[in-house]
């Protein structure tokens, strides 16, 4: 005797054929909010740069290569609008930021959060001396900030990558797309418990990029405890963010406001891993066909299974 399907999964089944169906006929997608698609996309988001570091905007998708493992892979999804962010900012209260300093972040921060980024984004901020705290949740409230970047003292060491890996379990909370985190700090790190060797496979399990101002007053004495521009860079380069290094304080937001260029001109593709979720990493590669652009994104990910996110 023939088994049957009881009718609701029946009219499932048939459903769910239909729309493989007509996935299958579209051509490659433009609109990013169809990157929250249940079918495993590895999503890149990407900077691109001339030569004088200047971001370059309307390109096609045609124009891009992506190669995974360095094998080129197809780019099915693509957006060259500006895709919402979810964006911490780690904010350094060591005692060495002390006065001014302090003043010229939090003028800074507040520049760039309800200035330079869009009101569609979302941000958390977190402050960090000898261990990290957050200041807020996920909010867009200009209020909410100013009063918690008030009631900052500066005092103690500096523990950034412990801040960093603080902050990453927040930033997957986020319910925008593209993911950021910008560190502005003064010093090297002194008091973190996490190495850089443990940061670094966390960073490759997420797709944030990771910014930082890194504040290097040449005077500054003992030198041991001056900001680490290499350390920072090696931190930064590797999610395809980078480390802004400048001279005093007061340079903070000219630096916030080359990083929020950015972060309004980058691009998201995706594309269909050859392997899917196989929990391994995977080297990646972007760049732009027959150009001397300069491609910036993540050399790497984690294969996992992918988060769907709200729609914004």
């Amino acid at each position: 005797m023939r088994a049957h399907l009881p009718r609701p999964a029946v009219i499932f089944a048939v459903a769910a054929l239909a729309a493989a169906r007509l996935v299958a006929q579209q051509p490659p997608v433009s609109d990013s909010r169809l990157f929250q698609s249940g079918i495993e996309i590895t999503s890149i988001t990407a900077t691109v740069t001339d030569r004088d570091g200047h971001p370059v905007t309307g390109l096609s998708r045609d124009r891009f290569e992506v190669f995974e493992d360095g094998v080129l892979q197809t780019v099915t999804q693509f957006t060259r609008e500006r895709v919402p962010i979810g964006l911490g900012v780690l904010l350094d209260i060591s005692d060495s930021m002390f006065g001014k300093r302090m003043d010229d972040a939090r003028a800074a921060v507040d520049t760039f959060l309800f200035d330079l980024l869009d009101p569609a984004d979302e941000f958390f901020v977190m402050a960090f001396n000898h261990r990290p705290r957050a200041l807020t949740g996920w909010t867009r409230e200009q209020g909410d900030v100013r009063h918690a970047l008030a009631g900052l003292r500066p005092s103690g060491g500096t523990a950034i990558y412990d801040a960093i890996l603080d902050a990453l379990p927040l930033i997957e909370k986020r319910t925008r797309q593209r993911a950021a985190l910008l560190v502005i700090s003064d010093g090297a790190d002194t008091a973190s418990t996490a190495t850089i060797r443990e940061l670094r496979p966390a960073l490759r399990r997420s797709d944030t990029f990771v910014y930082a101002i890194a504040i290097d007053s040449p005077d500054r004495q003992p030198i041991n405890t001056r900001v680490n521009p290499a350390a920072l860079r090696e931190i930064t380069s590797e999610t395809g963010g980078r480390t802004e290094i400048v001279q005093s304080s007061a340079d903070i937001e000219d630096a916030a406001a080359r990083i929020a260029e950015e972060l309004n001109s980058q691009y998201v593709l995706g594309y269909t891993p050859p392997r899917g979720p196989d929990g391994q990493y995977h080297s990646l590669r972007v760049r732009i066909a027959g150009s001397d652009d300069r491609v910036r994104a993540r050399q790497g990910y984690v294969a996992t299974a992918a988060r769907k996110r709200s729609n914004y």
